[in-house]
């Protein structure tokens, strides 16, 4: 899969930091290929091989944790990966705890009738920022069979809470 992050330019002082983060360019036929590529290392986080450190070992649990509650309708297992408290940017704005967050997932993906595709992640990148703090940059995909139906990047800031990661804020797109 093919990521393109611009660097900063002289042209462009003002250019925000994180419009330099954010990849521009996803190869398509990477994400067509993933559901192979995923079964290789993990059910459900490619990326997440044993030499990696600790921390990235964890956050692709995490996201392990996340996709097989998906992918087995648990949408409270799902939400339990959030803290209380956590924030979520969707594209009709912040969304604010885990009550709020629940209701947007039940009501466009596990409502009665609707269909669920199956979750698989991409780790990118994971940054611990403090002692109990990380910044995980990753790709979603959502797959029916052997068809992408959506994929886009997800940022996670995770707080380690009662000897366990969770999702504090969340920016999917």
């Amino acid at each position: 899969c093919l990521l393109y992050y611009p660097t900063p330019s002289p042209l462009e002082p003002t250019m925000p930091r994180t419009s330099r983060w954010l990849p521009v360019f996803v190869c398509a036929l990477a994400a067509a290929a993933l559901p192979a590529q995923v079964s290789a290392q993990t059910p459900h986080v490619s990326g997440a091989g044993p030499e990696r450190p600790a921390i990235w070992r964890e956050a692709a649990a995490l996201l392990e944790h996340g996709a097989s509650v998906w992918n087995a309708g648990d949408l409270d297992g799902f939400v339990s990966d959030y803290v209380p408290d956590a924030t979520f940017v969707t594209s009709r704005g912040l969304v604010r705890g885990t009550a709020e967050i629940r209701q947007g997932y039940a009501t466009r993906y596990f409502a009665p009738g609707a269909v669920r595709d199956s979750l698989t992640f991409r780790l990118l990148d994971v940054e611990l920022l403090a002692p109990r703090v990380a910044h995980v940059v990753g790709t979603y995909f959502l797959t029916r069979g052997d068809s992408v139906t959506s994929t886009g990047p997800t940022s996670l800031v995770l707080k380690m809470v009662a000897g366990r990661w969770r999702i504090a804020h969340d920016h999917s797109s």
